[in-house]
């Protein structure tokens, strides 16, 4: 003990004395508790169940016991230095908790409680005493005096836990319970953290008994038949209430909070929610970052980038040499065009009367195909575009008329040409020699006029003239 200088007592118990100390070599601020009671052996020391529990219960939430020392005969326990604890936390507010800090504390008690019972113990002595905090923001499950093992066999003492945080199996002095006292304890710390009362301060335990009845209502024999049994042996008889609602108690609490803590404080061990169950209630799933300061720090810190790669020298790219293209071949001048004409549209024939038929969408006609004569009186009246000699385009509403148009260019298109040919013929010397129908030697060739001697010459003029 020489290693650490004692500053001052930070509370005195039934069991021991807490004195703040500070570490010779580190610095660092500590908690020594003292045992009243002497061990004379390391054997008996190890065996204490606050031993036991706190050499496997390594959580951010459970207090860190640092170190056991014996000397002349006294036990000392060297834990993590805490400010204060949750009931003078409570004691000092002048207003109300907001909800967001009730919620982060019952959150760490929660996560504390379900790593506990997970490794096998329950502590049996919850309670805001026993909750050691350094503000609202960090809170720790110390005092694992009463701790005992959930594979431990009953029966148990029946004095365990301050009365007020009593489950009320334990008030009807049950001799066989287990985790679930301490969600009972749990329930009732949430109600007093949001009104900064105790919910059921009662001042023995058949008081405490009447105010659990006045707020939950008198159990029905149905609901908890063990209860019945252990007030029936106990020659109790249960006050009949009718149950307080706990909005009304607790205004402040929101709805999700009153569901909580009405599972909390069930009459029967079995229907209360584990810790890692109540951990799942909406209650905790608001979007709130919850936890310890640690815990929230690694949460916000962003995730950490991975080094860059170094990269490679650049390889030195030999320069690159553009193909030369081939020589093209000459054009040849292209002739000038005159700008085309503006398309001049071709009028009906004035016997033709087309009905003026509203014009559909092309895609109408491409929904069925059309049979040929079972839907012709079902073909739909759309206008078709109409190319013609000249490139001359006009619109024809009909099928019918669409034929008769076709007819009538056709035999306009025979009349024109039969004009141009006659100009032609009469224009032209020995013009309808050339209608005579072609050699076999030179199919599809018009034949050449006879070559007539001149003098017993060739007329070779006559023979290669020009056209």
């Amino acid at each position: 003990m020489n290693r650490y200088a004692a500053l001052r007592q930070l509370g005195d118990g039934t069991y021991g004395s807490v004195i703040l100390s500070r570490c010779l070599e580190s610095g660092e601020l500590v908690a020594i508790k003292k045992m009243k009671r002497k061990f004379y052996s390391w054997e008996e020391c190890m065996n204490l169940r606050e031993v036991k529990s706190l050499k496997k219960l390594n959580h951010a939430n459970v207090i860190k016991l640092k170190e056991v020392i014996r000397e002349n005969d006294h036990l000392y326990f060297v834990f993590e230095y805490m400010k204060e604890n949750l009931y003078q936390l409570m004691k000092e507010r002048t207003r109300l908790f907001p909800e967001s800090a009730v919620r982060n504390i019952m959150f760490q008690i929660l996560q504390g409680l379900a790593f506990i019972h997970k490794h096998g113990f329950f502590h049996r002595d919850m309670k805001p005493e026993n909750l050691l905090c350094m503000g609202p923001e960090l809170v720790k499950i110390a005092d694992f005096g009463l701790a005992r093992e959930i594979r431990s066999r009953p029966p148990y003492t029946d004095y365990v836990s301050t009365r007020w945080y009593r489950a009320p199996e334990v008030l009807l002095r049950s001799t066989i319970y287990s985790s679930p006292i301490d969600q009972w304890a749990v329930g009732c710390i949430m109600a007093e953290l949001y009104t900064l009362r105790p919910l059921f301060p009662g001042s023995s335990e058949v008081d405490t008994i009447f105010k659990i009845c006045q707020v939950l209502g008198t159990p029905k024999k149905n609901d908890w038949p063990e209860g019945y049994q252990l007030a029936t042996t106990m020659s109790f008889r249960w006050p009949q209430c009718v149950p307080t609602s706990l909005r009304s108690l607790i205004p402040s609490a929101s709805t999700e909070a009153i569901q909580l803590m009405r599972d909390l404080l069930q009459w029967d061990p079995k229907k209360r929610p584990a810790a890692s169950q109540a951990l799942r209630y909406p209650y905790f799933h608001v979007g709130q970052v919850l936890g310890t300061p640690q815990q929230l720090q690694e949460q916000s810190r962003p995730l950490p980038q991975p080094p860059p790669q170094p990269q490679p020298p650049a390889q030195p790219q030999p320069p690159q040499l553009r193909p030369v293209p081939p020589p093209q071949p000459p054009q040849p001048p292209q002739p000038h065009l005159s700008p085309a004409r503006p398309l001049q549209q071709i009028q009906p024939p004035p016997n033709l009367a087309y009905p003026q038929q509203q014009q559909q969408p092309l895609s109408e006609l491409h929904k069925r195909p059309i049979r040929p004569g079972a839907d012709a009186d079902r073909v739909p009246q759309t206008r078709f575009p109409l190319i013609c000699d000249k490139g001359l385009q006009s619109q024809v509403s009909n099928t019918a008329a669409l034929a008769q148009m076709t007819q009538c260019i056709h035999v306009q298109r025979i009349m024109y040409y039969a004009t141009w040919k006659s100009s032609r013929s009469s224009s032209q010397v020995g013009a309808s020699s050339y209608l005579s129908s072609p050699t076999k030697s030179t199919p599809g060739l018009r034949p050449r006029p006879p070559v007539q001697p001149v003098h017993g010459r060739t007329d070779w003029s006559a023979k290669y003239g020009h056209r």
